[in-house]
């Protein structure tokens, strides 16, 4: 796993847990209102935190923290991420996965296994603006298809979305939801223009 950083201590990244959120390097997307631009590359090793600094940290936070988020950058892209759920699990915690959707075959490979506890997914835009969200070309079947994967889940789910004034149409307030299943919550975040990626085109 490469890893980028790791926030010791929160309230808020796994609903009614308190976790640990990692944060993975490398994401395939380049979404212009990213905040977490240090973590677009794996080529970035003065910011790698090694992953037995991260189990030594864990294993003495077991009993007093409920769970681990992993996040990023894109988890999914990590070869190694399934094991390092199951490692995470067999120290007691729960684990909570965010992804932006791009690889629903990993996503049912976790799922699959019992790998994860809670799935958050990154709705970026409809599908005519994806790209002008994500900065990149984006396979819209394969979102598609995760979101279908979410849907079946029989674990706690959560789709989010930033709202970016600038780059969203304002249809998509009420076409986004539509995209989703009803039972499924989701929720819009707040764009935030510190450390934005291209904060030129957000504005």
């Amino acid at each position: 796993m490469n890893f980028g950083g790791i926030q010791r201590f929160s309230l808020c990244d796994y609903p009614g847990k308190t976790a640990a959120v990692l944060f993975c390097q490398g994401c395939n997307f380049r979404c212009p209102f990213c905040h977490n631009g240090d973590l677009l590359t794996v080529e970035n090793p003065a910011e790698t935190v090694d992953e037995s600094e991260i189990s030594t940290f864990l294993k003495k936070r077991r009993g007093l923290l409920d769970a681990v988020v992993i996040t990023g950058g894109e988890p999914t892209l990590q070869a190694d991420l399934l094991d390092f759920c199951r490692r995470i699990q067999h120290l007691g915690f729960a684990v909570k996965l965010d992804s932006n959707g791009s690889n629903p075959a990993v996503l049912e490979k976790l799922l699959k296994h019992n790998c994860i506890d809670f799935i958050a997914m990154d709705i970026k835009a409809t599908p005519d603006n994806y790209q002008h969200l994500t900065g990149v070309p984006v396979d819209l079947e394969a979102i598609s298809r995760s979101i279908k994967i979410i849907e079946k889940a029989a674990i706690p789910a959560l789709f989010r979305t930033t709202w970016v004034p600038s780059l969203h149409h304002k249809e998509e307030r009420r076409q986004i939801p539509a995209m989703l299943p009803s039972h499924i919550r989701h929720i819009y975040q707040t764009y935030k223009p510190d450390n934005a990626l291209e904060p030129a085109i957000c504005q």
